[in-house]
């Protein structure tokens, strides 16, 4: 039986951003549904992490401006240095209070710790708390695809209810909110098994661009037996090749680069023995998940040398989603916003990796623009009234279904997106390679996937999610004929002046690129 529900704001995804843009819109006085793939306060990257949030006090006065300044710097010329004090301002302001369910632990002196969170506890916290304000969720409940009126005004969404034989479910409302995460391509990246480029696909389908896909060659280092992608470890790793030989691995942003051709030439173990016994102590405080892994693989990494590994990040750590097109996270289609990793981070990282400090505060920050905006928009228009889907592949095929092996075109996708040869190392060749392999995939799955029952309908826009995601970032990434962040190109190596600017990437049928004007200059000066 279809569950069929009316709302004022409906948000799609219960990750962090997703929470917060469900608490923002509730506190705003709206009836607000979740809707989740997994479970509210368990599901996607944030549950198995320790995130830090860019927490900036006002004073001294000069602290912001400085701190905003030097990020922008690492942004290469494409974050927003007005965005980026926006950002700090409302994390500053709003993370104090979760406290109602969330006990910020205090130092040695007294003072409040509120920057850095264990990941169970925090969305425990944001599960807590939206309940608390009478937020409805529907846990295991995927969504397929948006709802628009006849104006185009996006009218809500539909999909299926895991828990009850994959019977189909339809919120109609007057907001939308993607709060869908990134995408790691099926990487194997910690808590992010779910996330499948959903949103990306269903933002695209409604007329949004997405921009900074190009920036996806985020890679990080883990044991080679794990997924545990916990970073902060590893800045006292030191790597060995197959005999023995320590190797010469910099820090900083050529570290990446270096461990993988190292991976491409042979196996790579590490040791940790060089972490200082005070961190080590309170290791299992600071990142309880990372401790975990070794002592279920039987490894001392402070004693014995480990196999490593790299995995892909894609867009979680990298940069790059719907394409943000005002002040209030909307994505440039009536009744639409995108919040946290479903949205480009240029905004508040550019070119380089947010990490765990500007894409937590971004995914804070970027909920509470959004559920403001939505529950005001909501105000002005009702949920109820005609509504058409918007599914497009692996839901209507275009040309008649035929049985697809779908595990196969996963299989593509994670294939051209997870190689370090590949999407670590590009050139303009290999990228043209790719995306027709990429394009060939994507062929049969919108010619010829669905309809199909339940899990065979959820694998079937899985895999067009996972595919039209890989095709934007890489056609962005041989648009980009430079070296810049995240962004590598063999054959362009260096930043050229001409690509100081962001490039949008859209389009289903036929994929397309446009360049946008760089962002404007910082306005703030720092005190000297």
């Amino acid at each position: 039986m279809t569950l069929d529900l009316e709302t004022d704001v409906l948000v799609i995804g219960g990750g962090m951003a997703g929470a917060w843009a469900a608490t923002a819109a509730a506190q705003a006085g709206a009836r607000v549904v979740l809707v989740d793939k997994g479970y509210c306060g368990t599901s996607g990257v944030t549950a198995g992490a320790g995130p830090g949030h860019w927490w900036v006090p006002p004073d001294p006065p000069e602290a912001r401006p400085a701190a905003i300044a030097a990020r922008a710097a690492t942004g290469l010329g494409l974050a927003d240095p007005d965005w980026m004090a926006r950002v700090v301002a409302l994390t500053w302001e709003r993370l104090p209070t979760l406290a109602r369910h969330h006990p910020f632990p205090r130092d040695e002196r007294g003072v409040v710790q509120y920057r850095g969170l264990r990941g169970p506890e925090y969305m425990r916290a944001l599960r807590a708390q939206i309940v608390e304000l009478g937020v409805a969720i529907l846990d295991h409940c995927p969504a397929l695809e948006l709802l628009a009126r006849p104006d185009g005004r996006i009218a809500g969404a539909q999909g299926l209810q895991r828990r009850r034989g994959h019977a189909p479910w339809r919120v109609r409302s007057g907001a939308t909110i993607l709060a869908t995460g990134g995408t790691s391509f099926l990487s194997g990246l910690l808590g992010a098994g779910n996330n499948t480029g959903d949103g990306y696909l269903m933002g695209a389908e409604a007329g949004a661009s997405l921009s900074g896909m190009e920036f996806t060659g985020a890679y990080t280092v883990a044991p080679a037996q794990s997924n545990m992608t916990r970073t902060m470890s590893y800045a006292f790793a030191t790597y060995y090749d197959t005999e023995g030989r320590e190797l010469v691995i910099p820090p900083g942003p050529e570290q990446t680069p270096a461990l993988a051709r190292a991976l491409l030439a042979g196996p790579v173990t590490c040791s940790l023995h060089r972490m200082p016994e005070d961190i080590r102590a309170r290791l299992p405080t600071i990142s309880p998940n990372v401790p975990l892994v070794f002592n279920r693989l039987g490894i001392d990494p402070f004693r014995d040398r480990f196999a490593v590994t790299l995995h892909t990040d894609g867009t979680i750590r990298g940069t790059g989603g719907l394409r943000i097109a005002d002040e209030d996270c909307g994505i440039g289609v009536p009744g639409l916003y995108a919040v946290g990793d479903a949205a480009t981070r240029e905004l508040v990282a550019g070119a380089t990796s947010g990490g765990g400090a500007q894409n937590s505060a971004w995914a804070l920050s970027s909920g509470h623009w959004a559920g403001w905006a939505a529950a005001r928009a909501a105000r002005r228009q009702r949920a109820a009234g005609p509504a058409a889907p918007l599914g497009q592949a692996g839901l209507r095929p275009a040309r008649g279904a035929k049985s697809l092996d779908l595990g196969a075109a996963r299989f593509i996708a994670r294939g051209e997106m997870q190689p370090y040869e590949k999407n670590l190392f590009r050139t303009g060749e290999g990228l043209r390679r790719s995306l027709a392999v990429l394009e060939e995939a994507w062929t049969l799955i919108r010619d010829h996937a669905g309809p199909g029952q339940g899990p065979e309908l959820l694998a079937a826009r899985e895999a067009a999610g996972l595919l039209a995601s890989a095709r934007w970032s890489l056609t962005a990434a041989l648009a980009r004929e430079e070296s810049r962040g995240l962004h590598r190109r063999l054959d362009r190596p260096g930043a050229d002046p001409a690509f100081a600017r962001r490039l949008r990437v859209g389009g289903l049928e036929t994929v397309w690129t446009a360049s946008e004007a760089a962002p404007a200059t910082y306005r703030y000066e720092v005190a000297r």
